[in-house]
């Protein structure tokens, strides 16, 4: 019977399953100069890592809206820990087998990124199947987990580093690998429940013909590229606007982004029955925007490394927020409707940060600029919140 099933299992395994997540979005890059002196890499086939890691996570996102329920939620969310692990794992082994090291690094990071993309789609619909009550409150919570695993990657691999040395690093990759195998077996025996009843899903057709459901999509590109792109650009931002080094950029930077944003989601995991998302989310997008003209307009550099970092506080709700009123907006849309979002995340997370990274190049190095020309997602979020603020109480009637 439900009661009798232990659901906190569940919950912790999912909890992991971010960890994870966060693990095979932040430890490698933190390894990128170490590839280019060890392996000969330029910094153009450098800059294809992360490219090839959202790429795929794009593609099993857009693969997960068909095939995740015919496969079956336990194979799937098992088959992401093993493959999550394994091209951690073969990332320490690869670049040594193949004479082209970087073919052995890009075959590792397919492998942990369609492991990364397979956890996205799956763990929200996972912990919104399960019968806990304040379900909004216990998804942001759930997504805080990656925050505090983007947060112990950085400070865990700087710290083993100082002690053991950078060229120690392929050790490093063994022990972050020992995460998902370890949850692998919490998934192999949790239990998992169907977010929606065979032949009971509006179907994809159905999905996307309902136009709020559209605006859930924008908000989540905007949210996915409000998000991605300052934690990304922080730690050069800061490196750049205070001149510092790049450990202390990267603790003062994504460290703070990543720390903040995990404390958004735990505050509102925990006040969530007292506050209307939307509502909540509509301050945070008005705050996300005002921490973008803050970091990009300040002439005082601490000024815009506040601008940086409370832009965590912004963004934390964001996604985890978009998740969980597009679920009450279609609640037979089953795991079709987490992909799709997870998709438009991603692709906000792809398109952003390359954006600002252009626009910085064509201004002459001017990352402010980048900024800037970034500014336009979170103001085109809350214009989208205060339409969907207006028309939330016309929820899609799916009976």
């Amino acid at each position: 019977m439900t009661e009798q099933k232990n659901y906190k299992k569940t919950l912790i395994a999912c909890y992991l399953g971010f960890v994870t997540q966060a693990i095979s979005a932040n430890f490698v890059p933190l390894l990128f100069l170490t590839f280019i002196s060890t392996y000969g890499i330029t910094l153009e086939k450098i800059a294809m890592i992360p490219m090839v890691f959202y790429l795929t996570q794009l593609l099993v996102d857009l693969a997960a809206t068909k095939y995740a329920d015919k496969i079956g939620y336990r194979t799937c969310i098992v088959a992401s820990q093993v493959l999550s692990s394994a091209g951690l794992v073969l990332m320490a082994i690869l670049p040594e087998v193949f004479s082209v090291p970087f073919i052995g690094i890009l075959i590792s990071v397919v492998l942990y990124a369609i492991g990364s993309g397979l956890i996205e789609v799956l763990v929200s619909p996972i912990v919104e199947a399960c019968p806990f009550e304040n379900k909004d409150g216990m998804m942001s919570l759930l997504h805080s987990f990656y925050c505090w695993g983007a947060m112990g990657v950085v400070l865990g691999s700087t710290l083993f580093f100082a002690v053991f040395g950078v060229e120690n690093w392929k050790i490093l990759t063994f022990i972050w690998a020992l995460v998902p195998l370890y949850n692998t077996f919490n998934f192999i025996s949790c239990p998992i429940e169907r977010l929606v009843e065979d032949g009971k899903s509006m179907g994809i057709g159905m999905l996307l013909k309902t136009p709020v459901f559209w605006l859930m999509i924008l908000l989540m590109v905007c949210s996915g590229a409000s998000e991605v792109t300052m934690a990304q650009w922080a730690s050069a931002f800061t490196e750049s606007a205070l001149g510092v080094s790049k450990t202390i950029g990267d603790l003062a930077g994504p460290c703070l982004f990543a720390m903040f944003m995990g404390i958004t989601r735990m505050l509102y995991g925990k006040f969530s029955e007292k506050l209307d998302l939307t509502k909540v989310m509509l301050v945070c997008a008005i705050m996300c925007v005002g921490c973008y003209l803050l970091a990009s307009l300040s002439e005082l550099p601490i000024l815009g490394l506040a601008g940086c970092a409370l832009c965590g506080l912004a963004v934390g709700i964001m996604w985890p927020g978009s998740i969980s009123i597009s679920s009450k907006i279609c609640p037979r849309g089953g795991t079709a409707v987490f992909a799709f979002l997870a998709l438009a995340g991603d692709l906000g997370a792809m398109v952003s940060p390359t954006m600002v990274g252009s626009i910085s190049e064509m201004a002459g190095g001017d990352l402010k600029m980048g900024l800037l020309a970034a500014a336009i997602f979170p103001i085109v979020l809350t214009f989208g919140l205060l339409i969907l603020n207006k028309r939330g109480r016309k929820a899609v009637k799916t009976e």
